[in-house]
């Protein structure tokens, strides 16, 4: 593993070898003598280490782990194509080089899908799961084409200016709420073309659907009633599916809702986390 400069207060990177790919991986607190389990989090798609770092920040009481995908951030460009099995198991070769045995999982949009095939794929490791405005795979119930549209041109998501200007008011539009108060913008890195397609191409065929009812961690579903990206009834629908999920629907908060809402977010988290 290489260490480099941490991103955030209180994060160590390295560059961890797991599943043929090499993968810049962040953890907070792995050392400090925490009674709670770790979380292993999933990131949203194109989203690098850095735009998770403040709600990771907030999880004082435990270690929080999360990677940057092949092509995103600063991991280098995947060599082989992977899909949501293969990177799950991945996943679970980072935690064996951090000598981690079993974790929350939590994920974010595209990230909670791969949460999904990770807490199905190897549910004696998993903890606790947290799925934040995510949705089910083909089943999806499709939000805002126009956004979507505009979010599909994968040149524009590696182009920084893009990302800086344009990118923070799609996936929150309500002018009463600009993400630039939050220095979002400052933390994004543009991800690959070859990243970014490959995330998009991972997910395709994929569903969690018919297998949601064998789920046995304890979940939760979160999601905001503004999600233009990832409407609430894609939660609805996770939480009819999952055994006894508990479904939270923030008012007024939109796709980003673990950044805009961050201090109600870290609240719910540490509450269900610590059950």
């Amino acid at each position: 593993m290489h260490h480099q400069t941490p991103p955030a207060r209180g994060a160590r990177i390295d560059l961890i070898e797991a599943g043929g790919h090499r993968l810049r991986t962040a953890t907070w607190r792995l050392d400090e003598d925490t009674a709670a389990p770790p979380l292993l989090f999933f990131n949203g798609i194109g989203a690098n280490i850095e735009t998770i770092a403040p709600l990771a920040e907030r999880l004082t009481d435990r270690a929080v782990i999360t990677f940057d995908m092949p092509g995103i951030g600063r991991s280098p460009d995947p060599v082989l194509p992977y899909n949501p099995l293969t990177m799950a198991w991945s996943a679970s070769r980072v935690l064996d080089t951090l000598g981690i045995g079993r974790a929350d999982v939590m994920g974010f949009s595209w990230g909670g899908a791969l949460a999904q095939q990770y807490a199905l794929q190897h549910p004696s490791r998993t903890g606790r799961l947290v799925l934040a405005s995510t949705f089910a795979g083909m089943f999806m119930v499709p939000g805002d084409l126009s956004i979507l549209a505009r979010m599909a041109l994968s040149q524009r998501f590696a182009d920084a200016r893009y990302l800086n200007e344009h990118l923070l008011a799609l996936y929150d539009p309500a002018p009463a709420r600009p993400l630039r108060k939050l220095k979002v913008a400052s933390r994004l890195m543009a991800p690959s073309t070859c990243g970014f397609m490959q995330q998009i191409a991972a997910l395709a065929g994929w569903t969690s659907y018919p297998f949601l009812p064998f789920l046995s961690a304890p979940t939760l579903v979160l999601t905001g009633d503004e999600d233009h990206i990832v409407p609430p009834a894609n939660a609805e629908l996770l939480a009819a599916a999952i055994p006894g999920a508990r479904l939270k629907t923030l008012a007024g908060a939109g796709h980003l809702v673990l950044l805009t809402h961050l201090d109600e977010t870290a609240a719910l988290l540490g509450g269900f986390l610590e059950r």
